[in-house]
């Protein structure tokens, strides 16, 4: 599968969009803010930050808001070229902030081909989302 393009422009302007609605989330039990920014195949970029819940299983991962608010916008034929995703307190918490099982699939139902950014354990990281989730589920 040819690897998409997503320009060093695009993709900086997707990872401040993602610090910058970082500052909103609600995380007040882990205290670790994530934001995240989708860029569409219509050139549209929607963030979204995390927000938890104190019944933990009610929490909505940073991804899945930006999808979620682009389905909203638009409507369900929303297709994903690129995420991006940073945590706020990386360095405090010097952990790796990849998307988390349910935002890959949810990402990969509307962008099998997209492209991820995100903190590896290393420093920034960049894979398809075919890397983060092999042999992902869809019924299409």
């Amino acid at each position: 599968m040819q690897k998409p393009k997503v320009s060093s422009a695009t993709r900086e302007r997707l990872l401040r969009s993602a610090r910058k609605v970082m500052k909103n989330a609600y995380a007040p039990f882990s205290h670790f803010k994530v934001g995240a920014a989708i860029l569409t195949s219509k050139g549209q970029v929607f963030a979204g930050c995390n927000v938890e819940n104190s019944s933990y299983g009610m929490t909505n991962c940073a991804e899945r808001t930006a999808i979620f608010s682009a389905i909203a916008k638009d409507g369900p034929e929303l297709e994903i070229r690129a995420v991006a995703v940073v945590a706020a307190g990386e360095k405090d918490h010097g952990v790796p902030c990849a998307p988390c099982g349910a935002c890959r699939q949810v990402i990969y139902e509307f962008g099998p081909r997209a492209v991820v950014f995100y903190k590896g354990a290393k420093g920034p990281k960049q894979s398809l989302i075919t890397d983060l989730l092999p042999e992902g589920f869809r019924l299409k």
